[in-house]
Parts: C-alpha cells; structure tokens; sequence
C-alpha cells in the first residue's frame, strides 16, 4: 500500500523550531528559539519536512491524506536532531588509565611527553584493520543517536601517516553509508608530529604525501572528506606549518576547519581570518583581536567544554565570543581524552561552565553547529524542506534536554522520517 506522506507527529506540546530562514545565529539572536505550541508535523515520503504548523489547522489540511505512520506527541516535544561539531570517533585502545594521571594533577602535555594520550592511540590504531575500526565505531555511533544525535563532524587524526589517515577516512565513509548518523569527515593529519619526525619534515609529508593520496581516493569514491584540520599549538603544529596546511587543503577544496589556542594562544582567530576559515574548535586562549577576526569571516567557534572539564582548564569566553557577533557552536569533542557522547550533557556544561543561557546552547547544537560544517541549509531546524531528524522529549517543555543533563527524557530520536532510538 502506497502511503500520501511517511510520517505525521501530532498534537505536540511544542514544535522548536529553534530558527527560520536564517543559515546561522549570532548575538542576541541566539537567544532568541521560535517554537510552535500545540503543533503538527508532517514528513515526506524522501524523508523531508513537509509541512508543520498549529495542530488544528494541520488537522484540517491534511485530513484527507494517509499517513504511513502516525505518532501522538501530546504532552512531548519535538525537537531538532542535535549536530554535534567536533569529534574524533575512529580509534582504537582506550586511555582510562590516563584520568587517574589527571586528577592527580598531570597536563594533556604531561601526559603526552609520558608516552600517552594521542600517541598511546596512534599506536593502537596503527595495529588495527579498516574492519576492526568500523566495528568499534558502530556502537560508538549507536549510543550518540540514544542521546538525540542525528549528524556528526568525524576527524581522522590517529594515523599521522598516509596508510592509516586514509584507513580511518575509509572507515568515516563506509559508515555514513551503512549507519543511521549522518557524517561529515575531517582529515586530520596533523594532529600531532609523529615520532622521529620534525614538524617540518611531518608538514612535508602531509603536503607531498597524504594530501595527494586524499585526492586520489576521493576521485575514485573510497572516501569522502569535506574538511581539513590542524592542531595549532605549541610544540605540534606552529603558525607557518599550520597555515601552510590548510592552504593545501583549500586547494582541494577541503574547507577550513581546525583546533586552535587550546593550550597555547597562538593566534588562531587570525589565521581564520587571514585564510577565511569555516570553524575553529577549542579557543580557551583566543584573543580580542581573533574573536573580532573571526566575526567579521564569519568563523565559526566551535567550543567544547567537555575538554575544558576534563583537563581542568579555563573555559573558552563564550559570552565575549556573543558579544562580538561570532556564530558559535557545540561539539562533544568525543575521543579517547574526553569520552563524551551525550549532546544533552555538552549544552548543560556550556550553561554551567561557559555561562551560555539555554537558548543559546540549544541554538549552538543545532543550526550553529549544523552550519559550522556547511549543512544548515538540510539540519538544525524544523523547516520544510530539510531533513526530517527529530528528538522527541517526554516532557512539556523543551528546556528539560538541558535541565536532566546526564539522563533526559528522549522517547523516540527520528532520522529522515524513520525512527532510529525509541527507548523502552
């Protein structure tokens, strides 16, 4: 049986659109959410927003057409799918023997001059196969849609050389074929400087090597990375290095899209501004000047303040960021350091910890964060027309995502029309 439209959620409590018409959200407006008390939505047969608007009226429009499935959304709510701007996925091996280093007082540098962190990783993903990665990502994904995650940011970065930087990319491809979360992958090459090499001698390799053999498999299909990324510090990447990078990325077309004054200001904000870069992740250190070069690209500031949390650090200025017209955005920065999932819980630590209102994290996971890597023209926002990814709440009001941080009340997460969580 042929059916008119895919799906209809009916009579809910609140329709949050969050943002209409607008690629993005700066300043004051990102405190500003649009939502549609009492409303219906209706879902086309690809997967698209339909049409949505105030439940009665949508009751009458569309009495005469069949639905393949109908969802009472009476006392819940219906969200965006969150975007979640930031995350490294694709490893092998985990550090939790590192965070007891940490509460005991070590670094991320102290960590990394002992051998661990991005190192440890590296050589555990070095050993595994493009099989054994995508198996360990899958439920990786899995858990994300649990916790309303619909669309990923997805970096490589734990190869440092061509085989295992193409391996991870691979991996990012395949599974955005086979998995319900959609992925945008990042090459990140530069992650760290591998052992026995300079940073020149790694950016060499990167420009000469790697990046060639990207363009190669691109071509013939077997990977498909929208951005590229460097991490920007103090005795990995340096300034020179870094920009050099990046401008062979954008050669190929690969948009700007990396870690920046993190640990170290390293005047990253005016890099993003010199090169017109889409996003900047971290910027715990970033200066007036950069945050004022940012906004005027604009560049995206891709905050993370589970990091921040867990390395005990000072927090991005997120309010200051605000203030000078910069779009930010939400990322979990999920990896091997930070082993963070969950959406719902990034918006509470950007309110609590970064001093962001609720409307402005929600803003910042959503159409923000969709936009920081080029897809809020299909994401972020419920719009006619885009991709039917929604988080339905059970509970009258919105604000309970933030508010039950570690456990909220998602009931059904919705991917292009078909239901891909409901819990039990």
């Amino acid at each position: 049986m042929s059916f008119d439209y895919k799906l209809k959620l009916k009579d809910a409590a609140q329709l949050v659109v969050v943002s209409k018409g607008k690629p993005y959200k700066i300043g004051k407006d990102m405190s500003e959410v649009e939502i549609i008390e009492n409303g219906t939505l209706i879902v086309d047969n690809n997967g698209n927003i339909a049409d949505l608007g105030n439940a009665s009226e949508m009751e009458e429009k569309y009495k005469s057409f069949t639905f393949e499935k109908v969802i009472d959304c009476k006392n819940r709510v219906v969200l965006p799918g969150f975007v979640d701007a930031h995350t490294h996925p694709v490893f092998s091996g985990d550090r939790v023997h590192e965070f007891a280093m940490k509460l005991a007082g070590a670094t991320y540098l102290d960590v990394h001059k002992a051998g661990g962190g991005i190192q440890f990783t590296i050589s555990h993903t070095r050993q595994s196969s493009e099989q054994e990665l995508l198996e360990l990502l899958k439920p990786r994904l899995d858990r994300m849609v649990k916790s309303g995650t619909t669309l990923i940011e997805a970096k490589s970065g734990y190869g440092l050389e061509k085989e295992t930087e193409m391996k991870m990319l691979k991996v990012l491809h395949t599974a955005a074929k086979e998995h319900s979360v959609e992925i945008v992958s990042t090459y990140l090459g530069g992650h760290a400087v591998p052992k026995g090499l300079t940073a020149a001698e790694a950016t060499d390799d990167i420009v000469n090597v790697q990046l060639p053999e990207l363009k190669r498999l691109r071509d013939l299909g077997e990977i498909s990375p929208s951005n590229i990324d460097v991490f920007l510090e103090k005795g990995f990447y340096e300034y020179d290095d870094t920009k050099r990078i990046l401008e062979e990325g954008q050669k190929l077309g690969l948009e700007i899209n990396f870690h920046g004054d993190e640990l170290s200001f390293m005047r990253s904000g005016e890099l993003a501004g010199e090169l017109k870069a889409r996003a900047i992740s971290h910027l715990e250190k970033v200066s007036e000047e950069g945050m004022k070069a940012m906004a005027q690209v604009p560049t995206f500031g891709v905050l993370l303040p589970t990091t921040a949390y867990i390395l005990r650090l000072e927090c991005p200025p997120a309010r200051r960021m605000i203030e000078l017209g910069v779009p930010v955005a939400l990322g979990s920065d999920f990896n091997p350091n930070a082993h963070c999932l969950s959406m719902p819980f990034v918006m509470n630590l950007a309110c609590v910890l970064m001093k962001m209102n609720m409307n402005e994290a929600l803003v910042a996971a959503t159409i923000n964060s969709a936009a920081s890597i080029n897809r809020s023209s299909t994401h972020g926002s419920l719009e006619v027309g885009k991709c039917a990814d929604f988080v339905i709440l059970n509970a009258p009001k919105w604000e309970h995502i933030i508010y039950q941080m570690c456990d909220p009340p998602i009931s059904l997460v919705i991917k292009k029309g078909n239901v891909a969580f409901e819990s039990k």
